[in-house]
């Protein structure tokens, strides 16, 4: 494999894990802060990429149907958080079946209106070319994913360390007694942490559209690897998911080239090998009681 080879492949890998990274980044939060076990978080995903092909259909155009696609999953997370998820709190066994079940239910629904045939979104104006790197060609859209991914962590990064709102999150995530008996109204933290990590799972959605398709069972598929990325870069931290994304990221991409027999056994032993030198993932701060 030639040098210009791999850096292409290793360029989709970082694409595909900045997909990866807006989606995990939300799941991780979401159980390092609440201890949900939501293995629904894959149907916002799909939720986003459906919802924006709508919008374009009726001719939004790609960007504005982005940010309404955000806003109605971030509507649907909240409706799923407070009228489901807030009954069945410090209840694993009935967080797994309900979200497991809601996940079906809008599988149905996808293949109720739009039908089992694969479809995908087209690239966006002004990005639907290629760009010349100097020693390679690589599409610009692409290059564009991976920006995205970027501008997010550095964005989360400041939320974390330069806003009160990442200092209740990581007070929450270490000791949720203390933020709630700090006067702060934890239900409201609750709703707008998942209502965030949502919308973050609706915009991987809505980007990998058009790299990736959109088609019932993609979801799981997303799911399966965010969840992975989570146990590697340990709960609550966005910097894990960050760190485990471009991992598992590059990984799948080399995988499916190199190995593609054996792509999904890398990446689990990836995640056994983390397990086995830091339990808690790279950067986990220790199981919640």
């Amino acid at each position: 494999m030639s040098v210009t080879t791999l850096t292409m492949h290793l360029l989709n890998g970082l694409a595909y894990g900045m997909l990866l990274f807006m989606i995990a980044a939300g799941l991780s939060i979401i159980f390092g802060l609440m201890n949900v076990v939501n293995l629904a978080h894959g149907t916002f995903y799909l939720a986003g990429v459906y919802i924006a092909y709508y919008f374009i259909g009726r001719q939004f155009g790609f960007w504005l149907s982005m940010l309404l696609s955000i806003i109605v999953v971030a509507i649907l997370g909240v409706l799923m958080e407070k009228l489901l998820l807030e009954r069945v709190y410090g209840k694993e066994l009935e967080q797994v079946l309900l979200t497991f079940g809601l996940s079906f239910i809008f599988a149905d629904v996808v293949k109720w209106i739009w039908g089992t045939s694969p479809l995908t979104l087209p690239v966006p104006s002004g990005l639907d070319v290629s760009a010349d790197l100097g020693f390679m060609i690589f599409p610009a859209y692409r290059i564009f994913v991976i920006l995205v991914g970027c501008m997010l962590a550095v964005l989360l990064w400041y939320m974390e360390n330069k806003t009160r709102v990442g200092a209740m999150i990581r007070a929450g995530v270490d000791d949720r007694d203390m933020l709630s008996a700090l006067g702060i109204n934890i239900k409201v933290v609750f709703t707008c942490i998942f209502a965030f990590g949502a919308g973050l799972a609706g915009l991987s959605g809505v980007l990998g559209g058009p790299i990736m398709g959109m088609y019932v069972g993609i979801d799981s598929e997303i799911l399966i690897s965010s969840l992975v990325i989570v146990v590697i870069g340990g709960l609550g931290t966005w910097k894990g998911a960050f760190i485990g994304a471009i991992m598992v990221g590059v990984v799948d991409t080399l995988g499916r080239v190199l190995f593609p027999s054996f792509t999904m056994a890398m990446i689990f032993a990836i995640m056994i090998v983390v397990l086995l030198i830091k339990p808690n993932g790279l950067f986990g701060r220790g199981a919640h009681a």
